[in-house]
């Protein structure tokens, strides 16, 4: 309703552009032959604005805070351009907008692809994109995630390259994609820090493969993915995920596991842990997610989130376990209207990290937590 409404809008627009020569019509600001395009057209603009209040204890952690945030601002463009072609294209505002050297791309640039629809089996994906991996927690648009796991807090979530799905059957549809493994050249990225032999590869490429199924009329989804990408030359990582979904009505239970082997340190949470003036090699990170979803009611709603993650040091000679974290976060959603997707939230954030009695002896580390309150709202807004 409301698109037809800025469509009629737009036709009615030339009616008021009288020229001051001349009593005749102005040309209209959009072509009538290009209305109807518009009517396959999507403009969002998503929104999450909250106060947080919060602590940190343990370690050099004393401190507190309180402010307004603006966790996620971001406009989107997306649509049909043919009835095989689809673009999507996303800028969020409160990232950083320096063109990155290795794919020439802003990093506020999320999205820019486009979706071809090479058979009703086959599509074809061009651009910068979400990588394919598995797992619901990585589904989830920065838009509805107040905290992720340590993973997905520092993967590189939107790079450029190539990816196909197919739908092999009904319930089963696999995907597979060859993408840029960084958007930023090694010297960029990691200045003076290196580590011992590392060598800039001819191309820095991941390839990653997942597998989407669905069982019981869609009450159970899986969504499985193996990666394996380049950073450097001759090293890289294998990171290998499984998602779960159970729907039942008015609840959803989900479960992530997630392995992430690192010849380089990727993420760079060990990294900083060392903090020796190089990238720590031969890592390993190791991670389950849960998140628990009950509908009370058309304008309520409960979330339970709950998250473990543990890295390893030097799995080829002596693996040796550095930090464990904790993660809980329950929220309540409170949704006024029923024709638009706003969403005031109440949310509670507990991390905790403990590191252990070998990290404390050889890398001056203690461990501690954080306790943070965020009240605010969700709004994915569709402008037309």
């Amino acid at each position: 309703m409301v698109k037809s409404y800025l469509i009629g809008l737009l036709l009615l627009i030339p009616m008021f552009g009288f020229s001051q020569q001349k009593d005749s019509l102005g040309e209209p600001l959009i072509p009538s032959n290009k209305i109807e395009l518009l009517k396959n057209i999507n403009f969002t603009f998503g929104m999450r604005m909250g106060f947080q209040a919060y602590t940190f204890r343990g370690g050099d952690n004393y401190y507190n805070g309180i402010q307004f945030l603006n966790g996620f601002t971001a406009l989107g463009i997306s649509g049909k351009l043919h009835e095989r072609v689809h673009f999507t294209f996303r800028n969020r505002f409160n990232r950083n907008s320096d063109v990155q050297t290795l794919d020439r791309l802003g990093s506020d640039i999320e999205l820019a692809f486009i979706d071809l629809k090479a058979s009703p089996k086959l599509n074809i994906r061009l651009g910068k994109m979400n990588p394919f991996y598995g797992g619901y927690e990585y589904e989830f648009s920065p838009l509805y995630v107040l905290e992720y796991n340590d993973v997905y807090n520092n993967v590189l979530a939107f790079v450029t390259g190539a990816g196909i799905t197919y739908q092999a059957l009904e319930n089963h549809n696999f995907g597979f994609q060859v993408l840029n493994s960084r958007t930023m050249h090694y010297d960029d990225l990691y200045g003076d820090i290196v580590a011992e032999n590392i060598q800039e590869p001819d191309w820095p490429v991941a390839f990653v493969g997942n597998w989407r199924g669905s069982f019981f009329d869609g009450k159970l989804e899986t969504i499985y993915s193996l990666s394996h990408s380049y950073e450097v030359k001759k090293r890289g990582t294998t990171f290998f995920t499984l998602g779960h979904k159970y729907q039942n009505k008015n609840f959803s239970l989900m479960y992530d596991f997630h392995y992430s082997y690192e010849e380089v340190d990727t993420k760079g949470i060990l990294t900083s842990i060392v903090d020796d003036e190089s990238i720590a090699e031969d890592v390993l990170y190791i991670e389950n997610w849960i998140r628990a979803e009950y509908r009370f009611s058309p304008k309520f709603t409960g979330l339970l989130t709950l998250m473990t993650s543990s890295a390893y040091d030097n799995i080829k000679a002596s693996n040796e376990h550095i930090r464990r974290s904790y993660g809980m976060i329950p929220t309540v959603y409170y949704s006024p209207f029923k024709n638009i997707d706003l969403r005031f939230f109440f949310a509670y954030i507990g991390r905790y990290f403990d590191y252990s009695e070998f990290a404390t002896q050889n890398f001056d580390v203690s461990s501690y937590n954080k306790n943070e309150v965020r009240i605010g709202f969700i709004a994915p807004l569709l402008l037309l």
